[in-house]
């Protein structure tokens, strides 16, 4: 099995919306990485649309369709709609991607740094994750390495997981003086992966992935089928190029899978 690599373009709309204007354009940013062979595209659309619009939402879903990948749309189910943005599960019926990966994230928060608290959340998910389902999408939802309830995810009709990988990525950075913290969170997530196929969920990976973390991660988490990476391939990218940047990190992948 080959991991998928989906590129999450979001910092892209950042520089746009930085200076206002149709520069850089998203859209063919996401075609740059899908010409590189990356295997789909993924953005998170917020309420204050500080980067990702609803109207790239729908231009992004019309390339993904042309270029048969998937579209990964991530948002909070239960955040109200407003003027600029309709509301996820609206969003979700216009765009129609493969996938929605549900984050449990506040409409002020800077990036997403935890998963659902199953226990609070266990009633109120499944009626959400219905309907996106009746919509033909493949739900995910975003859970923290070590949840004990990370089987929760199966019985409120998910899909699959998406394992957060901000504090594997955060102890690996630091390098020997974490050594032992990187070691433990990798085995967290390799655990939660295999609770969570043990209940027939796939298991997606993201965030704070990089090519320095990305294969002693993929070698220590099990099956993993699809990993999401922005933040660190966008930076990567302003000094190697987009282009070469999804090459390197689809060569990571195919290194890994070897192992």
């Amino acid at each position: 099995m080959s991991t998928k690599l989906s590129v999450n373009i979001n910092k892209i709309a950042v520089l746009r919306n930085s200076r206002g204007g149709d520069e850089p354009d998203v859209v063919r940013a996401a075609r740059v990485c899908l010409d590189a062979g990356a295997h789909g595209i993924t953005v998170h659309p917020r309420p204050d649309a500080r980067h990702i619009r609803a109207d790239d939402v729908l231009a992004l879903a019309e390339l993904t369709r042309e270029y048969a990948v998937e579209f990964n749309l991530e948002g909070n189910p239960f955040a109200p709609p407003r003027a600029g943005y309709p509301g996820f599960a609206h969003l979700c019926a216009l765009a129609r991607p493969a996938q929605a990966t549900l984050v449990p994230d506040s409409d002020g928060q800077l990036t997403s740094d935890h998963g659902f608290d199953f226990a609070r959340d266990h009633h109120a998910l499944p009626p959400r994750i219905a309907e996106l389902k009746a919509l033909g999408c493949r739900v995910s939802l975003f859970v923290d390495a070590g949840d004990p309830l990370v089987e929760q995810a199966a019985v409120v009709g998910a899909d699959r997981i998406e394992l957060y990988t901000g504090p594997f990525a955060a102890a690996h950075a630091a390098g020997d003086a974490d050594a032992g913290r990187a070691t433990a969170m990798l085995a967290l997530c390799a655990d939660s992966a295999r609770r969570a196929q043990a209940v027939g969920l796939g298991v997606n990976a993201g965030h704070d992935l990089s090519q320095a973390n990305l294969g002693d991660f993929l070698r220590g988490v099990p099956e993993v089928l699809e990993v999401s990476i922005g933040h660190a391939l966008i930076g990567e990218a302003l000094y190697a190029g987009l282009e070469a940047t999804v090459r390197t990190y689809l060569a990571i992948i195919a290194a890994a899978s070897r192992s």
